[in-house]
């Protein structure tokens, strides 16, 4: 049972970010094609119901760190579209200075901390960031992204031993989506059941329908409360699916159409839609609202990104050593 209840508002908002989210992505996706951003552009079409499902649960303190496929977890974090759009730009207005690009957004303000291009990097990461939490005495998690690849890195199994010893409030989510990069699961692993790996380290691990968040939320909800009461990590395997390619460059050739048009046919967001309708939560004119407002953000973000300015070329010299807060810590 859940203890955070999914109410009207609770599916209102879900529809609005999720569109928020799609409609970021397929800009920013017309955008490459313009140059306009350029190096790696990894998109989330087809997966927000996991980040969706992730936010309703967690409070602003809460931590998220994520791969590289990350411009809606930013967003869903608090980040402003117009951040996240210049920093794909790369403009000094970008939410990582334009330092960071598609791959690397962050913000210390919004206990964002990344996108991360390196597979599996960030797993440890999280697990440090929960440590943090624990040591302060904070009752904040952190949320722990990766893809199905990244469980195939050794600092996994390095992770979750010590999150499980030290009781670390952190979630560990994979973002299953069938394929890393151009490889399917079933090519990389005797054991397609993901979330059975936190069987060996006795974790509570299960899986979750990725494509409706309410699937997510509940999942979420139960792994957040056992964080916050001191009862040590989670892993969820969180079954998803991208419709485009791993990135911009990739023509996903690997995968038929009927096994996209499968998965389009549950889309998160119709599935949303779905649910408003059915409960009478909302009408027609609501949604043609909701489509307006957030063309109009993502125009927004798109002007904003255009007419801010470049970075300065003395930025290649900043933010690469940082005067620590703590006293015993030197640089």
């Amino acid at each position: 049972m859940s203890s955070i209840e999914i109410t009207k508002e609770t599916y209102l908002h879900w529809y609005e970010s999720m569109l928020l989210m799609r409609k970021f992505e397929e800009k920013a996706g017309q955008l490459y094609g313009q140059q306009k951003i350029r190096g790696f552009c990894h998109l989330y079409i087809g997966q927000e119901a996991v980040v969706a499902g992730t936010m309703s649960v967690l409070k602003p303190e809460d931590s998220l760190i994520t791969a590289y496929r990350d411009h809606a977890h930013a967003i869903a974090k608090g980040l402003t579209p117009n951040s996240v759009m210049a920093e794909l730009y790369g403009k000094a207005t970008g939410c990582s200075k334009g330092k960071g690009g598609s791959m690397h957004m962050f913000s210390k303000e919004h206990k964002f901390f990344g996108g991360h291009g390196i597979v599996g990097g960030q797993i440890p990461l999280g697990a440090g960031i929960a440590f943090a939490e624990k040591y302060q005495g904070t009752d904040n998690v952190c949320v722990c992204y990766m893809g199905d690849g990244a469980v195939r890195q050794g600092s996994l199994n390095e992770t979750f031993n010590m999150a499980m010893i030290w009781k670390l409030p952190v979630i560990f989510v994979c973002e299953n989506n069938g394929y890393a990069m151009g490889t399917s699961v079933q090519r990389t692993t005797n054991m397609e059941d993901i979330y059975k790996i936190g069987l060996g380290f006795d974790m509570p691990c299960e899986p979750v329908d990725g494509m409706d968040p309410a699937a997510v939320h509940n999942a979420m909800d139960t792994a957040v409360e056992r964080a916050r009461k001191g009862e040590g990590p989670t892993f969820l395997e969180i079954r998803t699916y991208r419709y485009k390619g791993h990135s911009m460059s990739d023509p996903a050739k690997y995968r038929t159409k009927e096994e996209l048009e499968r998965y389009k046919a549950k889309d998160p967001i119709g599935v949303v839609k779905a649910a408003i309708v059915e409960n009478s939560y909302a009408d027609d004119a609501w949604f043609e609202e909701v489509d307006k407002k957030v063309k109009a953000i993502v125009e927004e973000s798109v002007k904003f990104a255009e007419e801010s300015p470049w970075p300065d070329p003395s930025e290649l010299y900043t933010d690469v050593y940082i005067q620590s807060d703590y006293p015993f810590i030197t640089n």
